[in-house]
This record gives structure tokens, C-alpha cells and sequence, in this order.
């Protein structure tokens, strides 16, 4: 068993490399043109990604190996912290408007989005306090929906949806895993359907993103015009593509490719075949990740893990979906392949919880049913 976990952590932390350098060197590619054209003197994107790799491997290596923060406390001292960033990125002269949404703070040269810290420290928490659920006891509990409710009402003041979108199905999908009964989940997707068409009627560039989504080629110039030139670009490209270097769509076509729809660059230069690759590598992150929570010690560990783990497989998915045309476009990026130092850093800050847990065997993570999950 320790021998399967083993290598179960080198398979999670390698295929995360492999992910990042992917990014890297699709970085390079997708940005050259733009790069020379919009930022021209400035420094190239894949060498402001490389540093970032840097500094978000030093993230991993201090996290995974800081002991401290396998204690409950830490960790609602954290939501709490990130909590007040979210309402301080509300406020003008401290949050950056940026592409519609205040969702950024400022400090120094680097800006990062509160959102992303949040995700995680909710999820921990809510992790750790499920973790302490004993047998017997009415699982469904209203402080649970206050630690997630919270946070959503405030990522969507912002507004930030995909973020929003994330948290709350990750959430969801660790209530499942903890044994939260099915009929809550219905009457969960009856006020979310609600909810949703609320959110689109509050604000009508959402529904023009679902306009947009249903038929882009109504508005191919406006609403539209990033899902018609992701399919522009993967559908001529056939099985192998048009080989590296070789994208026509980053040619000013796709806004800004290195970021949300760098997926349909790494399409069009690699075609079907380097698409499932791609995937395969990010299933494979996603197995380990799970693997390691199913060998996990303790109750709080495991959903902690797993929660963790469904982050990033939301995260996927989604920015997935929205290149192919399978989800309407949300403004997410690709993880660990999409540019952006913040972005990565939060990434590989979550790799490294991950591993912190599946590491520890101390006796704080002990839930009060035990060992057993």
C-alpha cells in the first residue's frame, strides 16, 4: 500500500509538471504574434510564465512541507482573512476593474484575485468541519451553507461567475461525497435553475453570453466572436492539426490566445490527437489526486483531497467545454496551461496542500469517527 502511494504521488506531481511545461511552451506559441504586436519591448509572455514557475515551485516546496497548516485553526484563520480580501477588492481604490469585473488587488507590480484563495480556503474549511460530522448526528447543517454562501454573494458582487460556478459545484460535490441525502440535491437544482435565471435577467451581458452560446453565429463580430473563432480554429485542423508554431487564429483573430482559449491553439497546431493527449495527462493529475485521497489517513484528509482535487477538475472541465462549444464562455482559464503568474502560483500552492495531507499522519487530522472514511 505505501508502495502504490508512492508512486501515486510522483504520477500527481509529475503529470502537474508536465501540464505547466505544456503551458510554457504553448505559451510561446499561442503569444508570439500578439506579444509582438500589442506588448512589443515588453517582456515575452512564456519568459514571464518560466519565472512564475519559479516562484510557484518555491510556493509548492514551503507549503508541502509546512506542517502547520494541517491544523484546524490556521484554516479559519485563512477563511476569515480571505473573506475580508473579498470585500476589500469591492472597494474602489483597493480592487482593480479589469475585463467588466473589480476582481483584482494591487500590490506593487503584481495583482492577484482574492477569488482564487478563497476557493481554497473554503473548501478546507468545509472540509474540516464535515469531517467532524459523528454518525447519527443531522448532517445537514445550516453553518455549512453559511461557509459557502458567504463567499459566492461576495465573488458575485464582483462579478466573477466562473469563479462563483467553480466554488459552488466543487462544493456540492464534496457534500455528496460526505453523505448529504439526494433529495437535497433536488431541491438544490430547483433553486439553482431559479437562481441562475435570476442572475441572467440582473444582468444582460449573461444573457448574451447564452445567446451567444445557443447560436454564435448570429453575432459573429460581437457576442459571439470568441466561440466562432475557437471553432474556426479547431475545426479545420483536423486529426493532427497544422503542426507547432503553425496557428492561424492567434494571428490577432482569438483575443489574447495564451490565456482562456489557449485550448484551441494547442487544437489547431496539434489537432484531435493532441487534444486527447492532453486530456489523458490532466486524467491522469485527476486519478492520482483521488488515489491519494482514497489512501488518505483520516476523514479530513479525504475531503480535503478530494475537494481539492475536484477544484482543478471543475476548473478543466469548464474552460474545456467553453472552447469546444459545449458551455457558453465564462472567462476561465485553462489550469496550468493558460498564462497568468496568479493563476499558476494558486495552483501549485493547492498542489502542495494536497501532497501536505497526503503526507501527514499526525494525530490532527483524526475526525471524531476516526481513522475510517
Amino acid at each position: 500500500m505505501f508502495a502504490l502511494t508512492h508512486i501515486y504521488k510522483r504520477l500527481f506531481i509529475g503529470s502537474a509538471l508536465l501540464l505547466t511545461g505544456i503551458g510554457i511552451v504553448f505559451i510561446y506559441s499561442a503569444s508570439a504574434y500578439w506579444s509582438s504586436v500589442r506588448y512589443e519591448g515588453q517582456t515575452p509572455f512564456y519568459i514571464k510564465q518560466v519565472i512564475y514557475f519559479v516562484l510557484a515551485l518555491l510556493v509548492f516546496l514551503v507549503i508541502s512541507k509546512s506542517k502547520g497548516f494541517v491544523q484546524d485553526k490556521w484554516w479559519l484563520l485563512l477563511y476569515i482573512v480571505t473573506i475580508l480580501l473579498l470585500i476589500a477588492v469591492l472597494i474602489p481604490g483597493i480592487g482593480i476593474w479589469r475585463n467588466g469585473s473589480r476582481s483584482w488587488i494591487g500590490i506593487g507590480p503584481f495583482t492577484f484575485q482574492p477569488a482564487e484563495l478563497v476557493k481554497i480556503s473554503t473548501l478546507v474549511y468545509l472540509s474540516i468541519i464535515l469531517a467532524k460530522w459523528k454518525r447519527g448526528e443531522r448532517i445537514i447543517q445550516l453553518r455549512h451553507f453559511i461557509i459557502l454562501l458567504l463567499p459566492v454573494a461576495l465573488i458575485m458582487l464582483q462579478p466573477d461567475f466562473g469563479s462563483a460556478f467553480i466554488l459552488i459545484v466543487t462544493a456540492f460535490l464534496l457534500l455528496f461525497i460526505a453523505n448529504y441525502p439526494m433529495k437535497f440535491y433536488a431541491i438544490c437544482i430547483m433553486a439553482g435553475i431559479g437562481g441562475l435565471t435570476a442572475l441572467i435577467i440582473s444582468a444582460p451581458y449573461r444573457l448574451k453570453r447564452i445567446n451567444a452560446f445557443l447560436d454564435p453565429w448570429e453575432d459573429p463580430l460581437g457576442s459571439g466572436f470568441q466561440a466562432v473563432q475557437s471553432l474556426l480554429a479547431i475545426g479545420p485542423a483536423g486529426i493532427f492539426g497544422h503542426g507547432f508554431l503553425k496557428s492561424r487564429q492567434k494571428y490577432l483573430y482569438l483575443p489574447e490566445p495564451q490565456n482562456d482559449f489557449i485550448f484551441s491553439i494547442i487544437l489547431e497546431e496539434m489537432g484531435f490527437i493532441g487534444g486527447i493527449i492532453l486530456v489523458c495527462i490532466f486524467a491522469c493529475f485527476l486519478y492520482s489526486g483521488y488515489k491519494l485521497a482514497a489512501s488518505a489517513l483520516y476523514v479530513k484528509h479525504f475531503y480535503i483531497i478530494c475537494a481539492l482535487t475536484s477544484m482543478i477538475a471543475v476548473q478543466a472541465a469548464l474552460n474545456i467545454g467553453v472552447v469546444i462549444g459545449l458551455l457558453p464562455v465564462t472567462g476561465v482559464t485553462l489550469p496550468f496551461i493558460s498564462y497568468g503568474g496568479t493563476s499558476l502560483m494558486i495552483l501549485w500552492l493547492t498542489v502542495g496542500i494536497i501532497y501536505l495531507f497526503a503526507n501527514d499522519q499526525t494525530t490532527e487530522g483524526r475526525s471524531k469517527n476516526g481513522k475510517s472514511h
